[in-house]
């Protein structure tokens, strides 16, 4: 099921900002139309028909793709110099679409894109040649690769906490490093498809210098360096993405690889800025030192932030530890003087009874009082050492740990044990499963551990298994379901047989039903049914839910 890269509105307006504002500094002041110099509402007008749709590009990527390609023929038609921008736009359009649809939606698109870009990129009045389609064919291509990569990778791995941003900085920097580097591509030694290989490999980097940034700060540097001693006029194009490259690698590298990539950069910068030792002044060397000192000091100030934000959310999380412990501490008290009192009272009243002469099954019924008295003050001490401290005291204490620990815990340990082992768990929880009754929850959460633990004791490690958690015609409903797979467990498991009896016997306590039988795909499916009582209340906030991917 396809699902929107964020929530909320805000990312949108920051699209659409971002894309107006890329043409207003793109395109101030050159634009011109066929007539001669046009007036700066036309600018503007131009602006914001290229920047604003980009809004609209996560929710109708299709549309917008499909309008930004018109727009591209229409701005290349009247000369307007905003066709740079919608260049750059189209791209990360088309990236989007194939990130988000299947090929019947981004092959049309792709070729329509391909054929805007074509129209572009030939001068006019001069016949499309085999070059242009190879430029018009690769700068395109290449966000559609990256979008169906990350589609296919969806339901394998964790979800990346922003994977379109990778795409926009492949897309970016292709689309950066092919227009303004194409003209001077016959300028060199090389020939043309060297070259454009080169050009496109070094923005396409950019997709990965969130996770490799040294690397990409490496291969951008060696670019440089090569791309001036045998295409010269590509050179100041490209220095753009190796200080991106170095704004990355500094909001995560410690002072002296920083120190290191600053002077590497430094160097890179002027091999491919100064032609001539006597150009050398010191205005332009603190110039060029100032220009490679930027994005370094945006990088710091960006890790610095993200630093903040991690250390302000240990410390949240721990008030809430703290907070809950003092609450903890407080309800012990209350009970231990409340419950323990009347229960010691109780007790010290049979054995007194007992002393006073009572016999026969007076004598027997007090008695079994005294000893059930006995055992429910020993159990109420080890249930409030657990209300005090749970993690000290549930360590060593299972059954007590099993009885207590909290159904979403159960089912995060379950899934990452399962992951661990070796299988590919979806898990999906509702929000309306988390106002469930806490017994109903806990029940659902024995029975998921019990359904993975039989996925991989019969399917063995490399399967897949979904689990979903949710409410329907007012019960708690469970479904765990896995595929064929692809090797068998390399050892058999323990098992006594009476997994499916035990989830059984567990929902029929709840009056509700376990089901269990072969799937259509050669896999297997497991479903519960827990009916929630009328008067069923939320006992945990639904915060608590369980979601998301794991492998």
């Amino acid at each position: 099921m396809r699902r929107p890269f964020s929530r909320g509105p805000v990312l949108d307006v920051f699209l659409a900002v971002s894309g107006t504002g890329l043409d207003v500094l793109v395109s101030a002041g050159t634009w011109t139309g066929r007539s001669g110099p046009a007036p700066v509402w036309v600018g503007l007008g131009l602006a914001l028909l290229a920047g604003l749709p980009m809004g609209l590009v996560r929710r109708w990527p299709g549309p917008v793709a499909v309008y930004l390609a018109a727009l591209l023929v229409g701005c290349d038609q009247v000369g307007a110099f905003t066709v740079n921008t919608v260049q750059i736009l189209l791209p990360i359009a088309v990236g989007v679409l194939a990130r988000g649809r299947g090929w019947g939606w981004t092959a049309p698109v792709a070729v329509l894109a391909c054929v805007a870009t074509a129209v572009n990129l030939a001068d006019p009045g001069i016949a499309l040649t085999a070059n242009t389609w190879f430029y018009s064919a690769g700068l395109i291509a290449a966000p559609v690769l990256i979008g169906g990569y990350l589609r296919t990778q969806e339901g394998r791995r964790r979800e990346d906490p922003a994977p379109l941003l990778d795409l926009l900085l492949a897309g970016g920097g292709v689309a950066l490093a092919v227009l303004t580097t194409w003209p001077y591509w016959h300028s060199g030694v090389p020939p043309v498809w060297a070259v454009a290989l080169g050009v496109m490999l070094a923005g396409l980097a950019l997709g990965v210098v969130r996770h490799l940034p040294g690397a990409v700060l490496l291969l951008e540097s060696l670019t440089l360096v090569v791309a001036d001693q045998y295409v010269p006029r590509t050179g100041n194009s490209l220095q753009l993405l190796a200080l991106v490259a170095l704004g990355v690698f500094a909001t995560r590298a410690a002072w002296p690889w920083l120190a290191a990539a600053y002077a590497l950069t430094c160097s890179v910068s002027a091999v491919v800025t100064v032609d001539d030792p006597a150009d050398v002044t010191p205005f332009r060397v603190v110039a060029l030192m100032t220009m490679v000192t930027a994005p370094v000091a945006i990088g710091r100030y960006v890790g610095a932030r993200q630093a903040q934000a991690r250390h302000a959310a240990e410390l949240a999380a721990e008030r809430a530890r703290a907070g809950r412990l003092a609450e903890r501490e407080r309800i012990a008290r209350e009970v231990h003087d409340i419950v323990a009192h009347h229960v010691g009272a109780m007790v010290l009243r049979a054995s007194a009874a007992q002393y006073a002469g009572a016999d026969g099954p007076a004598a027997e019924a007090l008695d079994d009082i005294r000893e059930t008295g006995h055992r429910v003050l020993e159990d109420l001490r080890g249930l409030l050492t657990v209300l005090r401290d749970p993690a000290e005291a549930l360590r060593d204490d299972l059954p007590l740990a099993d009885m207590l620990a909290d159904p979403g815990d159960v089912l995060r340990d379950a899934v990452a044990r399962m992951s661990a082992a070796g299988l590919h768990v979806d898990l999906r929880q509702s929000p309306e499963a988390c106002l469930a009754p806490l017994v109903l929850r806990a029940a659902a959460a024995r029975i998921v551990q019990e359904g993975l633990t039989n996925v991989l004791k019969h399917a063995g490690p490399g399967a897949w298994a979904e689990v979903g958690v949710r409410t329907r015609e007012g019960a708690l409903e469970v479904e765990v379901r896995n595929g064929p797979g692809p090797a068998r467990p390399p050892e058999a498991l323990p098992s006594n047989g009476q997994g499916i009896a035990g989830m059984r016997e567990r929902a029929r306590a709840f009056g509700g039903r376990v089901t269990a039988g072969p799937a259509g795909d050669g896999g297997w499916r497991l479903t519960a049914s827990l009916p929630i009582p009328p008067q069923g209340a939320c006992e945990s906030p639904p915060d608590r839910c369980v979601r998301g991917r794991f492998a």
